[in-house]
Formats: C-alpha cells, sequence, structure tokens
C-alpha cells in the first residue's frame, strides 16, 4: 500500500496508522515541508530555479533555500559534527 494512499484515506486503519505514529513527535506539517525542500536541495544542488518550479516556491524563498543548503554542503562535517541537522544518536 502506497503512503499516498494512506495518508489520503483519511478513516479508517491507515489513517489511525499514521495518527498513532506521529503522536508525540515534533514533526509538524511545516516543518516536514520545509526538511523536505532542504533535503531536494542538497540531494539535487541548492539552484534556486529547480526549488521554485519544483515546489512552486517564490523566487526570493527558492534563493534563500539554496543559500541554506549551500552553507550547509560547504560546512565540514569533520569540524562540527554534534551539531550537524543530519546527525542522530550520541556523538562517539
Amino acid at each position: 500500500m502506497s503512503v499516498r494512499l494512506v495518508i489520503g484515506r483519511g478513516e479508517g486503519e491507515g489513517a489511525h496508522w499514521i495518527s498513532a505514529a506521529m503522536r508525540g513527535q515534533d514533526a509538524t506539517l511545516e516543518r516536514l515541508r520545509v526538511d523536505r525542500q532542504l533535503d531536494e536541495a542538497l540531494v539535487r544542488g541548492p539552484d534556486p530555479l529547480h526549488l521554485a518550479e519544483v515546489f512552486g516556491l517564490d523566487e526570493k524563498t527558492a534563493i534563500r533555500y539554496a543559500n541554506s543548503a549551500r552553507a550547509l554542503m560547504e560546512r565540514s562535517p569533520e569540524t562540527d559534527p554534534a551539531t550537524s541537522p543530519r546527525t542522530y544518536g550520541s556523538t562517539p
């Protein structure tokens, strides 16, 4: 079963599963949306035109997201691994 079907049903077993899985999480739809856009910029490269086209973003917003992704990509993971947004768990 695809995630789109589970989320799109709105009722029944799929909707309950989504509600139960998200209960107690700090993720909001806004945070998930921003994370998805930033992930796209990190994976595909910090191209504001691509971000604007894929997500329907305003020109200034797309440029801001691309600049944020570029800054994250330029930061060396060796210099500050504990503060990396992609670091999970404890540091050795």
